[in-house]
């Protein structure tokens, strides 16, 4: 049997998983991180993108993340973001639009535009198009 960790992620409006995970992928500040039972006790930022669970028994689920804080004890795990949805759950329309406007926004040569917003709407509108596309190639094997 493998070893599991407890895992709790959560955003500013609901708990989205509480269980025992096998391992966990996230973007962290500095790069990308496997964290698994046991791992050193960490706290780090996590840029737009997504968290992969591997709960027991080996079960995969995807939630897209808009960024936030991961902590990591010895005995549990703590995502918590200010968003948080499930991949199933995210509508590739919106996502396509807000990248369309960033794009045209960091495009424009007007001087009242907030460029650092600009890029972090980009990168959140970027990070669920690839989530929304990693499930449909996992949905096409």
């Amino acid at each position: 049997m493998a070893m599991t960790v407890h895992l709790d992620v959560v955003s500013a409006h609901e708990k989205m998983f509480s269980g025992l995970v096998e391992k966990i992928q996230i973007t962290g500040q500095m790069g990308e991180l496997g964290i698994y039972p046991g791992h050193m006790p960490l706290l780090t930022a996590i840029k737009p993108g997504m968290v992969r669970l591997v709960k027991q028994h080996g079960e995969e689920e995807v939630i897209y993340l808009s960024g936030g804080i991961l902590e990591v004890q010895p005995d549990y795990l703590t995502v918590m973001a200010d968003v948080a949805v499930r991949a199933e759950d995210i509508d590739a329309e919106a996502a396509k639009a807000a990248k369309q406007a960033a794009e045209e926004q960091l495009a424009s040569s007007a001087s009242d535009i907030d460029h650092d917003k600009a890029v972090v709407e980009l990168e959140k509108a970027l990070a669920q198009l690839r989530v929304i596309e990693l499930i449909s190639k996992n949905l096409g094997k």
